[in-house]
């Protein structure tokens, strides 16, 4: 039977205190909004429309380009009965499964166990027992337990007060009942709104069944209203990531101080230390090491990569067995070969290593191609931008840099040079020579011979 997702996401936030709609609050650097569409997405639906209101043209532009989704607009805000029905002419038959732009944390296995509960002509209700169910509606039953109606709680008598089953809000039923249904709401209540829990009582006048469905965390079906209930959302979503990966063998040192804003792959015998956050898709080798406060956005690190203390590396590539940091950038287009070395204080960007190079610290490296076993000592600047472009630094395999070297690009230097400590390098670098350019001026010396290490 064809699924319609109908989302709403109309609702203004006020206590958000925010210029930014309630929907597009971010949880794991997400939009809410986003998080619900995608475990919507996860059941195949055969529609998927969301009810817009407040703020909606910045819903819309932030969803901009995703054609499975269908907007529905709620000019006035008059309960979630009449948002419903907005939705209902981007509809096709079959069943509707109502969610919510601000309920993040649902999962696609509590939406299908709704599904399945609703059947072909049932309308299902997704409960939760909380200890305290202050401020929600509360799910009357009769004496043999079955549904009669949800009363809000601006609405509930003393008894019904005292009922800890509540309505988390999350309806599947015939999307033709509801066609039915809906015009007959009325707005004699409280708060004076159309409530789409209004039609469990339709339901059971009309004989339609009425199941439920009880979240077994009712955090899965909480929403959020304010600053504070967003940072507890976050905290459980980190926290169920943890307890993922961790289930699949990866070494959190303290699953309360970890975020992943985004999606990870990886392989076995990964260890992360405190306070790493990682966003986008990044990707793990077996054995990769991350050291406490490290930042990774869509990065890519081979076997045995060690990432050390408060580095940061982002849209790169770290080849097996190297090590970064600490105190290291690896800014957007980096790619670091196998065995390779960046110290501390070293910034890389749009820079390639080859194999077992090193740069150990207090180096800048720009727009450079770097070959193999190539050394960078400390204090090398590449001098890749005169102000209007560009422009790029080749060194070759098995090269020396000195101390305090600038190379200013575009500049070629080649295989096995050695460039002299203090040197401020403008031409081309031959190979096999010791290239000097200080005060007196450069020079490249002939059959000079490299320096080799004197036995102990």
């Amino acid at each position: 039977m064809p699924l319609n997702v109908i989302i709403l996401a109309a609702g203004q936030g006020k206590r958000m205190n925010s210029r930014l709609p309630k929907v597009l609050q971010p949880l794991a650097r997400q939009p809410m909004l986003a998080h619900v569409l995608t475990a919507g997405r996860a059941l195949h639906a055969e529609r998927l429309v969301v009810v817009y209101g407040h703020g909606g043209e910045q819903v819309q532009a932030a969803f901009a380009g995703q054609a499975d989704v269908q907007w529905a607009h709620q000019a006035e805000q008059l309960g979630t009965g009449h948002a419903v029905a907005q939705a209902l002419p981007h509809c096709v038959d079959g069943t509707a499964l109502i969610l919510y732009g601000d309920c993040p944390l649902i999962t696609p296995a509590t939406l299908q166990a709704l599904l399945d509960e609703a059947g072909q002509d049932k309308l299902a209700v997704l409960t939760a027992v909380l200890a305290n169910p202050s401020g929600y509606g509360r799910i009357v039953r009769d004496a043999a337990g079955q549904v009669l109606s949800i009363v809000e709680q601006k609405d509930a008598d003393k008894a019904q007060l005292a009922i800890t089953e509540i309505n988390t809000g999350f309806i599947a039923a015939p999307l033709a009942r509801l066609r039915d249904w809906l015009p007959r709401l009325k707005n004699a209540n409280a708060q004076g709104e159309y409530y789409l829990t209004d039609v469990i009582g339709m339901a059971v006048a009309d004989g339609v069944p009425v199941g439920t469905v009880t979240v077994e965390d009712a955090q899965e079906a909480a929403g959020v209203n304010d600053k504070r209930q967003l940072a507890d959302l976050e905290r459980a979503y980190q926290r169920r990531q943890a307890d993922r990966l961790m289930a699949a063998g990866v070494t959190l040192l303290d699953p309360a101080r970890f975020d992943l804003r985004g999606t990870l792959e990886h392989g076995q015998d990964v260890e992360i230390d405190v306070n790493v956050v990682l966003e986008g898709h990044n990707t793990l080798g077996s054995g990769v090491k991350l050291g406490p406060n490290v930042f990774l956005k869509n990065a890519v690190l081979g076997d045995n990569v060690i990432i050390k203390a408060n580095t940061v590396i982002e849209d790169s590539t770290v080849g097996a067995g190297s090590d970064v940091g600490p105190f290291a950038r690896i800014r957007p287009d980096s790619v670091l070969g196998e065995n390779v070395h960046i110290g501390n204080f070293v910034e890389l960007k749009k820079a390639r290593l080859g194999n077992g190079s090193k740069a150990g610290h207090l180096a800048y490296l720009g727009d450079a191609v770097i070959g193999e076993r190539v050394n960078i000592s400390a204090g090398v600047i590449t001098c890749n931008y005169d102000g209007a472009n560009k422009f790029v630094t080749t060194i070759g395999d098995d090269a020396f840099i000195g101390t305090d070297t600038q190379l200013v690009a575009p500049l070629r230097i080649g295989d096995r040079a050695y460039i002299a400590a203090g040197s401020t390098i403008t031409l081309d670098a031959p190979a096999d020579a010791l290239t000097i350019c200080r005060a007196r001026g450069q020079k490249s010396l002939d059959g000079w011979r490299r320096p080799t290490k004197q036995k102990s």
